[in-house]
């Protein structure tokens, strides 16, 4: 059984997330030994409330993109030495509780990405969220070749030297999908759990439009590099 709290750190990126990062740290740490918190930009003082709570700060002096933060977090993981990363949001929708379920996954199934999946109670997300994921979710599964669940989900476990191998171009929300198809892609095995479903009065960091138009750019990409 691998050594998850050493060999695997959590990376968190966020924005403006100052009241609800550090009860995030305190909770995930009990699962890993380091936790990355990316602050996109923020002017609210996430950052020293992340290290307050036990994180290592990565901070963005200007706001680049959830994608442009991810990749921050993955590249200094991979640097340090780990082997393994997770994935949590910032804002309080993922519950470290679920964790142990992701190395779970890895050690029964061996898989080399492992995606959170939050349809099984999907009545509990906001409805548009919901109605825009399934649509999302169909698209890259046809794309795929296999059911791709919940697509858009940012509570992942990811294997780096595979990631290593996965080409990313993208810098904002889309780095989801983007992730997920090059796995997909590359003949790395992919698995989904089921996770618990978290949403209060958090507010999405989601500019409809603009996010819209960048996964549409993407999508088309994706679909003339499959010859589709």
């Amino acid at each position: 059984m691998m050594d998850w709290p050493a060999k695997c750190a959590v990376v968190i990126p966020c924005l403006n997330e100052r009241l609800r990062i550090g009860p995030l740290v305190q909770s995930a740490v009990v699962h890993v030994n380091t936790i990355y918190v990316v602050d996109d930009g923020s002017t609210d003082g996430t950052g020293e409330s992340a290290l307050r709570a036990g994180g290592e700060v990565l901070r963005h002096e200007a706001t680049r993109g959830k994608g442009a933060a991810l990749r921050t977090g993955w590249d200094q993981a991979r640097r340090v030495g780990f082997a393994w990363v997770l994935t949590m949001d910032g804002d309080g929708q993922h519950s470290p509780d679920d964790i142990p379920a992701f190395f779970d996954c890895v050690e029964r199934t061996s898989a080399a990405l492992v995606v959170g999946n939050r349809m099984n109670t999907a009545a509990r997300m906001p409805w548009l969220r919901r109605s825009v994921n399934r649509w999302m979710s169909r698209r890259l599964s046809g794309l795929a070749g296999q059911e791709l669940p919940d697509s858009q989900c940012g509570f992942r476990l990811m294997d780096l030297n595979a990631l290593a191998n996965v080409s990313i171009d993208t810098t904002h929300f889309e780095i989801e999908s983007e992730v997920l198809l090059g796995f997909v892609r590359g003949g790395y095995r992919v698995q989904f759990i089921p996770i618990r479903v978290i949403y209060k009065a958090e507010q999405s960091k989601i500019q409809p439009f603009r996010d819209a138009l960048r996964w549409f750019r993407w999508w088309w990409r994706a679909q003339r590099s499959d010859g589709n």
